[in-house]
């Protein structure tokens, strides 16, 4: 008899350590598959942001160069004012450099 029930402890204690065995499996399955759900939520949280960056650069770069064509006229307008300014300047000094030459030519 006491080996019956030495034979029932050791049954008890089998279908115990089945028992473990399935809780631990069906909570390493659970922990995989919490796994493979926040990997997933994550690449969507990451995707989202990318786009939303890249939708940034693209206002940003668009805006900037939408003031880099204001002052690419800007600059235009400027230099030929200045090259304006400078052939008035050459103009009145002209005559003044050709006689100085002339001078310097002719008499060296």
């Amino acid at each position: 008899m006491e080996n019956y029930r030495q034979q029932g402890g050791i049954q008890q204690l089998l279908v115990a350590e089945q028992e473990a065995r399935q809780i631990v499996s069906a909570a390493r399955t659970a922990k995989l598959n919490r796994m493979k759900q926040a990997k997933d939520e994550a690449e969507e949280e990451v995707a989202k942001y990318r786009a939303h960056m890249e939708k940034e650069y693209q206002k940003t770069v668009s805006e900037s160069t939408g003031f880099s064509g204001v002052n690419v006229k800007r600059l235009d307008e400027e230099t030929v004012k200045k090259i304006d300014h400078l052939k008035k300047q050459a103009a009145k000094v002209s005559p003044e450099v050709v006689k100085l030459l002339m001078t310097q030519v002719t008499t060296a």
